[in-house]
């Protein structure tokens, strides 16, 4: 059996989208090694073709590793190629590929990016998926060229064991492909010829061109807009036209592309008020219809906490609600708890909680479930033990989650508490307990019935199918999509990053990451525990904030806090934010620009105005192991917005638009620079006022235009249009690339 049919066996790839290209249709493919950069020794790039594990010396080396290096291999025949599958070494290696890039196409000189990924640093075959479509329809390759880009030891040359290609290579099946793809390169081909011949203002050309071949360059709001600005210059017309893009949404993907920017504001109380103590293993939940954020217990160093307090942000004012819960007849004090909201009925659910090992005894380990009715301002007990009626038994450090369309909670994980010590993190103090604890599994409980209900027991193994339970991880719920996302951990001492998704309707669960590819130095969060997530379900995103990591150069904790965004419909990571390395002995003295490094804090996500707030949590000082926090942050992601991007089409419109005033009529463009131009400008952005005050002397230094010399006026507004664009999706616009770029110079 190959090692492509073993992991097909296994499953372990998951579902791809298939499309047309039919599953069965799958073979493994037969290839030459056509070209390669370099080779080191007997180490051959002959050597990929076969799969010998305990072989040392069979494998491909690069010389060294200055880059370009590569190897490219070429088919027997055209194929649409579907999977990649590297064999290595039975041992970890150091010159094993931690990120490598692969590329595919029908020639060697001209082709598409099938695939950036890396391998993990052992033993195990690792097969990828490939991209294998272009306008959702398959394309084929007969060269795929492996490009590494570092390996897992610094300095390293680069080494591949063994290549295998899986693909579908039926003339019947490829042949069509074929015709689609030289028809597409066609039609793009003869688009870089309309946006040249444009361009240049090649009008007989540009028009016999499309009338012949009837394939448009662009869609009709931009020819529009090109023929405003371009061909008329009038720009009122192409202000319109830009306009009408904002209405429509059409700035929403270049946005997209940007990344956010982190804003983090220090939420100071008026001196004399009311406000919650220093704590950690803290619980807190946002109702983002009144803008009320509410805090329960935790952990103050010494003591767990009965305190439960409401900030409300309009007023920017704490309420303590209640002093101690226990004394008006909701939880006792307790920290490592989980709470949640459901913002349709007003009401807040608590689970779980720790238990110091000394106060360990039968009747202080019932697992108590209390809802609060916010409105009424009053705790109900739901139940004092949710084991003895098929719920989860006493839990610290789990999930919990609450479904508003079927008003059914979640609970996920977390350590089971009995009157023997546990093994655990303590979420509190950070300290480990040496004996093997018994983990919770996945739970749900129908608020409208009062019934639990167990849906996935603990897997005490990794493997298809299973869900391995484990403390201080991330869970949320996609109610949309009817799924929880999972992420991140610890269990007993291993710290995980793996991130996998489960539906709630169809019992299935997918793996997303298996989380051993990233070192949380680039491409996905750090293994970790006390990591705090929210979901964004209109934008499609999850957001983490780090907690305690595993250094794995040190082998020890580390404190560094970093903040990632999840693409969910892109699966893709972008780490947005990380802050100082290390507290310092001076912190306090330090201006309030972002909060120190932390665990066991809480963040909260307002979805209506996209603001997130964090309090408190464990600083990690060893010389003061019980201090904890107290701070307050306000954070705001930021990006360009559809307005701003508007606006900044209008201030390049009227920049032209002056420069050109400016050679007919001086007093008009003063009185233009003063009035339109002005109002398009952000004054508060110092380079655009520097700019825009630059402009004034442009009045006296731009000679009169000659009237009858337009093509300097034409070639400016055509490349103002090329600018103009970048912001439309790409699929409406002329390509990116000029005909020119495609000249090759000879050396």
């Amino acid at each position: 059996m190959s090692v492509m049919s073993a992991v097909l066996e296994r499953g372990a790839l998951g579902r791809p989208e298939l499309g047309v290209v039919n599953m069965d249709q799958m073979l493994k493919l037969s290839y030459d090694i056509h070209d390669y950069s370099s080779f080191s020794g007997g180490y051959v790039p002959k050597n990929i073709a076969e799969d010998k594990p305990s072989d040392q010396a069979s494998r491909w080396s690069s010389e060294n590793n200055n880059p370009p290096q590569y190897i490219i291999l070429k088919l027997k025949q055209p194929a649409i190629l579907r999977t990649i599958t590297f064999g290595k070494y039975e041992k970890t290696h150091v010159c094993n590929l931690k990120k490598f890039k692969v590329l595919g196409g029908l020639c060697e000189d001209n082709m598409i990016e099938l695939l950036d990924s890396g391998l993990k640093n052992d033993n195990q075959p690792e097969t990828f998926y490939l991209k294998y479509k272009l306008e959702n329809n398959p394309f084929p390759c007969q060269y795929v060229k492996v490009v590494p880009l570092h390996s897992w030891g610094p300095s390293f040359n680069y080494s591949i064991w063994y290549v295998e290609l899986w693909g579908v290579d039926d003339p019947a099946t490829v042949l069509p492909h074929m015709d689609w793809f030289t028809a597409y390169r066609e039609k793009e081909a003869i688009r870089l010829c309309l946006k040249h011949f444009r361009q240049q203002n090649y009008q007989e050309a540009f028009s016999s061109l499309q009338k012949r071949t009837r394939v448009q360059l662009e869609d009709p709001l931009l020819t529009q807009l090109h023929a405003a600005l371009v061909e008329r210059g009038d720009f009122g017309a192409t202000e319109e036209a830009v306009q009408q893009a904002h209405d429509r949404g059409l700035f929403r993907e270049y946005i997209g592309q940007h990344e956010y920017r982190p804003e983090w504001l220090p939420i100071v109380p008026a001196p004399g008020t009311d406000r919650p103590g220093m704590r950690g293993g803290h619980q807190m939940c946002f109702d983002p219809a009144h803008e009320v954020m509410y805090l329960l217990g935790g952990w103050d160093g010494t003591q767990d906490l009965a305190d439960f307090w409401a900030f409300e942000i309009k007023q920017g004012r704490w309420t303590r609600l209640s002093a101690d819960t226990a004394a008006e007849g909701g939880p006792s004090a307790r920290s490592c708890h989980k709470m949640c909201l459901d913002m349709e009925r007003q009401q807040i659910f608590t689970l779980g909680r720790y238990v110091d090992s000394s106060q360990r005894i039968p009747e202080n380990l019932r697992s108590d479930f209390y809802m609060y009715d916010i409105p009424c301002r009053k705790w109900t007990l739901i139940t004092d033990d949710t084991a003895s009626v098929g719920g989860p038994n006493l839990i610290f450090d789990h999930q919990m989650c609450l479904d508003p369309v079927t008003r059914t909670i979640y609970v996920f994980g977390g350590k089971e508490l009995t009157c023997t010590a546990s093994s655990s993190l303590d979420d509190r103090t950070g300290t480990l307990s040496s004996v093997e604890p018994v983990f919770s599994g996945l739970y749900a409980f129908h608020v409208a019935t009062s019934t639990w209900g167990l849906l996935r027991s603990d897997g005490h193994h990794a493997g298809p199918g299973q869900i391995r339970s484990r403390v201080s991880h991330c869970m949320l719920l996609d109610h949309k999509s009817r799924l929880l996302y999972v992420l991140a951990g610890q269990r007993n001492k291993e710290y995980l990053n793996d991130f996998f998704t489960y539906c709630l309707d169809t019992d299935e669960l997918v793996v997303i990451s298996d989380g051993t590819r990233g070192d949380g130095a680039s491409d996905v969060p750090a293994a970790g525990t006390t990591q705090r997530a929210t979901i964004d379900v209109d934008q499609a995103e999850i957001h983490v904030l780090s907690g305690l990591s595993k250094d794995k150069e040190k082998k020890e904790d580390n404190l560094k806090n970093s903040f990632w965004v999840y693409d969910i419909k892109q699966n893709k990571w972008s780490c947005i934010y990380r802050n100082r390395l290390e507290p310092g002995p001076s912190d306090d003295a330090r201006p309030l620009v972002e909060p120190c490094p932390r665990f066991a804090h809480q963040l909260v996500f307002d979805h209506i105005r996209k603001v997130f707030y964090l309090f408190g949590g464990n600083p990690g000082r060893k010389c003061n192991p019980k201090m904890r926090l107290d701070d307050f942050w306000r954070l705001k992601l930021t990006r360009p917005t559809c307005t701003e991007i508007l606006r900044q089409c209008k201030l390049l419109l009227r920049r032209q638009r002056f420069e050109e005033l400016v050679t007919e009529d001086v007093m008009a463009a003063l009185q233009y620079l003063q009035t339109e131009l002005a109002s398009t400008v952000d004054h508060a952005d110092a380079e655009q006022e520097r700019q825009f005050q630059l402009l004034a002397s442009r009045l006296f230094a731009v000679p009169p235009a000659d009237p009858a010399d337009t093509e300097p006026r034409r070639r400016a507004r055509s490349q103002l249009f090329d600018q103009l664009t970048v912001f439309f999706p790409a699929d409406m616009a002329q390509p990116r690339t000029n005909l020119t770029d495609l000249i090759v110079l000879d050396k």
